[in-house]
């Protein structure tokens, strides 16, 4: 379970003797297992709430809780970026994780499941932009994490291209539910993945409403159902738009 209360975080700005407030008076809980997507406008404070989550950055007032007494939660995290090394083959990435050699089972099965085995012997630059944000997302599960955090993992993406990318990440979730903390600007998105779905408000962010995806899973593939479902949010919160 993640509980997080941040009371505020700031920026120092150029040239003012003010700093920013990026965020301020933010609680928000997630349940274990639950996929969470944060909906919200670019530049309102979700890669900062991230990079507080995985312990990048503590200079924030406020306590963020992860996992349940002394055990430290395990991490994962996706970046928009997906920041491979470009001197390493696409295995070779992902066996940067591991302490040791026992993995190539895990691997395997990671690289089938996100269609990556004929390229496992290839360097990133030789890859699309979707599938260097494949291999990202397998590091990112191989390691078989407790909480997993995506950052816009398709922003930029054809649609056709994202479409099949959250499939595959979807069908990794399912065979293991981590609890995620996905950041998208996309309200379809959202829909298509989440159990729910939390609304922020530009900065400072804060929470400014949220909903249970009430579409079974089965059918979130269905465009009309999806629509459907964005319309009554929209119609039920109209500052969203």
């Amino acid at each position: 379970m993640i509980a997080i209360d941040i009371k505020s975080k700031c920026y120092p700005e150029k040239g003012k003797a003010e700093q920013h407030l990026a965020i301020a008076d933010f609680k928000l809980t997630v349940n274990t297992g639950e996929f969470v997507c944060l909906a919200g406008p670019s530049g309102c404070g979700k890669t900062t709430l991230l990079n507080i989550l995985a312990g990048l950055d503590s200079d924030y007032a406020g306590k963020v809780k992860i996992g349940q007494g002394q055990t430290q939660a395990k991490m994962g995290y996706v970046f928009q970026n997906p920041r491979l090394l470009p001197w390493r083959t696409v295995r070779e990435n992902i066996e940067l994780v591991f302490e040791n050699n026992s993995s190539y089972e895990t691997i395997d099965a990671l690289l089938e499941a996100m269609q990556l085995t004929p390229f496992q012997h290839v360097y990133p630059e030789r890859l699309s932009l979707g599938m260097c944000r494949r291999v990202a997302i397998i590091r990112a599960f191989a390691v078989n994490p407790d909480v997993l955090l995506l950052d816009e993992p398709f922003v930029s993406l054809d649609m056709p291209v994202a479409r099949q990318a959250r499939n595959l990440l979807l069908n990794l979730w399912r065979r293991r539910p981590h609890t995620v903390l996905f950041v998208t600007h996309d309200l379809r998105e959202a829909i298509t993945l989440a159990d729910r779905i939390v609304f922020l408000a530009a900065a400072p962010m804060k929470v400014l409403a949220e909903t249970k995806v009430t579409i079974p899973r089965c059918e979130r593939e269905n465009e009309e159902g999806v629509e459907a479902f964005r319309g009554q949010v929209l119609r039920e919160y109209p500052d969203l738009r």
